[in-house]
This record gives structure tokens, C-alpha cells and sequence, in this order.
């Protein structure tokens, strides 16, 4: 009988993007990677930081994202770590992420990679930058929700 990993498929997260976005409508997409790629992926060596998504010819593809090149990769392919990766989307998502981007004025930003099945998937919002003042109210709205959880906690207990 099999065991199955108690892991995760979150491969590699944004954690940034909370804090520097409004995050509004989530899409997800599939990536076209190569061999190297995803044996380097299955590894854990890719980082999304700072990654988001353009939108060209009709096509979306992945910039900023990094994956590492595996020391035992072959020499006769060329890994390039920071290469832009094409997304695989559905035109009318594409249609729906080039009106909101162009008319509206939102940014497509990577927040996480992740296992689906076989597949890996990459998971972006639309989103629209925060200002300075907003990223304030965001740590002293954070910071109360803790604060009352603590005071709740102490009358409870």
C-alpha cells in the first residue's frame, strides 16, 4: 500500500502581494515550461517574488519568475533562470485580463505556484497598487484583529 506525502502542492508563493496589491479577481493558468523546469520545480528552487504577468500578441506570459537551473542538468540545453514563460489561458479569459488591464488600469500579479494533478499551475489577480497610506491602514486593521483576538482570549480563559 502507498502512503501518500502529507505535504502541500503549494510550490511557491507571493507573500508580498497582499501587502504591496488590492487583489480583486483570481484567475488560473497552466505555464509551458521545459524538462529542466519542472525537475527543478519538483525540487523547490523557483522563486515568484517578483513575478507578474504581460499581456502580448494575445498572449499572456510569465516575467519576473525565477527557477533555479539542477547542477546535473545536461550541457547541451541552455537554462535560461529568468526566462518569460507563456501561460495557457482560455481566450476569454484572455479578452476578460486585456479590457480590465488596458481600460482599467490593473496590473496582473503571480501570487502562488502550485501541484493540480500532474499539472503546474499558476495562480495571479488582477490587482490595483496600494498607496502608502492604504498599506498603513492595512498593518493597524491586522494589528487590532490581533488585538482582539487576544483580549478575547484572556476573558474566555
Amino acid at each position: 500500500m502507498k502512503s501518500k506525502k502529507a505535504s502541500t502542492n503549494t510550490i511557491a508563493l507571493n507573500k508580498r502581494a497582499r501587502h504591496e496589491y488590492f487583489l480583486e479577481d483570481k484567475f488560473e493558468a497552466g505555464i509551458e515550461l521545459q524538462g529542466w523546469e519542472v525537475k527543478s520545480i519538483r525540487d523547490g528552487k523557483v522563486n515568484i517574488a517578483d513575478s507578474y504577468v504581460i499581456l502580448k500578441d494575445g498572449e499572456a506570459f510569465l516575467f519576473g519568475s525565477h527557477i533555479q537551473p539542477l547542477q546535473s542538468a545536461s550541457s547541451h540545453v541552455v537554462c535560461d533562470p529568468e526566462r518569460t514563460r507563456k501561460l495557457l489561458l482560455k481566450k476569454r479569459e484572455l479578452s476578460t485580463l486585456m479590457n480590465k488591464v488596458d481600460r482599467e488600469g490593473y496590473a496582473i500579479i503571480a501570487t502562488a505556484m502550485y501541484w493540480k494533478k500532474c499539472w503546474i499551475k499558476l495562480e495571479f489577480y488582477l490587482a490595483k497598487g496600494k498607496k502608502d497610506h492604504d498599506k498603513r491602514d492595512t498593518i493597524k486593521d491586522r494589528d487590532w484583529a490581533r488585538e482582539k483576538e487576544r483580549m478575547l482570549k484572556h476573558k474566555v480563559g
